[in-house]
């Protein structure tokens, strides 16, 4: 615990005492889902500045393989990108028999892979796009953590962070079958702490509200759609909830930091966003 001495001190010096008690990261192994955009390429960005081993995975290999570069480059890290539909079971489980011998152990999984499809209302929604919700948010996310805990468990030591959102916690009117994969995402980071009781793994939730990135446009197929629903609110970036992640990350060892649930100052909750005219 914090002494509340801690607080006279100067900003510098507290500054100084929480950097040392933040756990080092430095060449650890961060495997990324979805990192060829927004929150995870933000992620992989960050956890690359404290000096990560990074493997990047996303389905659009060119962007990859530019992240990949400028990472090397600007941070000297090494960086390990492999093209992947998380969606695909087989493809998941043979990227990870297929991971070169260094870069088997995995430290921090971080699971960010995810998308929503269409705000229809439940009765005129598209059963395909249920599939493709389900099978990246909550199928994918169970693949990825599956394989990854085969060695987590036997070293007794991993961290796996999953990317949730606020739709997790409350409704929406059209947010159904996301909202559902999202409360998904939730009960399956409380379970696996439970599961994992009396192993050093640890599990954390990051939920964010309104974030600008290509969420949105994914959703609707429609760029100026997405702009527009963005204009007038000052919205979560995708550096925030990289930043967040990070802090999960890298708390002392016998730290494990739940949830984080991540709003915008102009949002109160999945349906109460201030707007500026």
């Amino acid at each position: 615990m914090i002494s509340r001495d801690l607080l006279r001190y100067s900003r510098a010096t507290r500054i100084r005492v929480f950097k040392f008690m933040s756990l080092n990261i430095n060449n650890k192994t961060v495997f990324i889902t979805g990192a060829s955009s927004g929150i995870g390429k933000a992620c992989a960005y960050q956890f690359a500045a404290l000096g990560c081993r990074l493997i990047l995975t996303a389905r659009r290999e060119e962007r990859l393989t530019e992240i990949a570069d400028d990472l090397k480059q600007k941070y000297q890290v090494d960086v390990l990108m492999i093209q992947l539909n998380v969606q695909d079971k087989k493809q998941v489980q043979a990227v990870f028999v297929g991971l070169p011998k260094e870069w088997v152990n995995i430290d921090i999984l971080i699971n960010n892979a995810g998308l929503a499809l269409g705000t229809d209302k439940y009765q005129d929604s598209q059963v395909d796009n249920w599939d493709v919700m389900i099978d990246t948010n909550v199928k994918g996310l169970l693949y990825v953590t599956h394989e990854a805990l085969k060695t987590m468990v036997p070293r007794n030591s991993g961290h796996i962070i999953n990317i949730g959102s606020v739709a997790g916690q409350e409704y929406y009117p059209a947010g159904n079958i996301y909202c559902a994969t999202k409360h998904a995402v939730r009960a399956i980071s409380k379970t696996l702490r439970l599961d994992l009781l009396g192993k050093a793994i640890r599990v954390s939730e990051v939920a964010p509200g309104a974030v600008h990135t290509e969420f949105s446009e994914v959703r609707w197929k429609d760029k100026e759609r997405a702009d527009n629903f963005y204009k007038g609110i000052s919205p979560l970036m995708a550096d925030d909830i990289a930043d967040a992640a990070v802090y999960c990350a890298t708390r002392p060892l016998h730290v494990d930091v739940a949830e984080i649930t991540i709003y915008p100052t102009m949002q109160a909750s999945t349906n109460h966003i201030y707007r500026e005219s």
